[in-house]
């Protein structure tokens, strides 16, 4: 009896491999850019577009993280 309420209660809660993963690439993401600017402080980033496109991934994967650690809280 017990361990079929214990598997229910578990059954019940959602998996947090979305948000795991989310948050592994979005370190991922930091740690590489990171070591990029560091090496060309000068030239980083080339252009705007480019500039604009690292933002954006950088919204997305902490957007996408923290919906992620809502829904699954």
């Amino acid at each position: 009896m017990l361990l079929l309420l214990q598997a229910a209660e578990e059954a019940s809660e959602p998996s947090k491999t979305p948000f795991y993963i989310l948050a592994s690439c979005l370190v991922a993401f930091a740690l590489i850019l990171a070591a990029i600017g560091t090496a060309r402080h000068e030239t980083f980033p080339p252009t705007r577009s480019a500039q604009r496109a690292i933002i954006g991934v950088g919204v997305l994967l902490v957007a996408g993280t923290m919906f992620c650690a809502v829904i699954t809280a």
